[in-house]
């Protein structure tokens, strides 16, 4: 199996830098990068072409521009990541390690929300809670069901094929588009947590 990254980007130019190191040090490194520029007004588009991704321009909007970054990624599987999250250097084994698991349909890394100097814990813990209690409040049947909420700082990974055969995004969801890819996902499988990225 192959990993794609997809990277929905909007202005990012200050928090790339530190992504492009940490993606040049995975290892293995994925089979593809892409970049999805939803009109960037800085360097953003520069520092990714300089570091050897590719870069697709998109209408402005996550949900849309995740939806056409899945569309032309190269790989089986495939991660959304944000720009200012910074994945371990395994990534892409423990992506491919936990879909060989059929039975397991999404997943995302559980975040560790960084600071300037030091791990922000309260909000870390907040952060894992809400992945359960935004269930149980929103979506009650489905968290009884297994259903489990991701959010976009989970760096959330899927199969491209049951993305797309699920119509990926609503193009309208200007937020929280994350929450509506766990329901989709639901049906087809488990939505596990995996250890942690740091988010900043």
């Amino acid at each position: 199996m192959s990993v794609a990254l997809v990277i929905p980007v909007l202005d990012e130019a200050k928090a790339l830098p530190a992504l492009v190191e940490r993606l040049a040090a995975l290892d293995p490194p994925p089979a593809d990068i892409l970049m999805v520029d939803g009109g960037s007004t800085d360097h953003s588009v520069a520092i990714a072409r300089a570091a050897g991704w590719r870069v697709m321009e998109s209408e402005r909007g996550r949900a849309v521009q995740i939806n056409a970054g899945v569309a032309q990624a190269r790989g089986d599987l495939v991660c959304v990541l944000h720009a200012d999250t910074l994945p371990p250097s395994d990534m892409v084994a423990v992506i491919e390690e936990t879909l060989a698991d059929r039975r397991i349909a999404l997943a995302g890394f559980t975040p560790r929300i960084c600071g300037p100097d030091k791990t922000r814990w309260v909000t870390t813990a907040h952060n894992w809670a809400k992945t359960w209690y935004a269930p149980l409040l929103t979506r009650p049947h489905l968290f009884l069901q297994g259903v489990r909420l991701l959010f976009g700082d989970h760096a959330m990974f899927f199969r491209r094929a049951e993305f797309l055969a699920l119509r990926g995004c609503n193009p309208g969801d200007a937020v929280m588009e994350e929450a509506d890819r766990c329901v989709q996902f639901a049906p087809l499988g488990r939505i596990r947590m995996v250890p942690p990225l740091c988010a900043t």
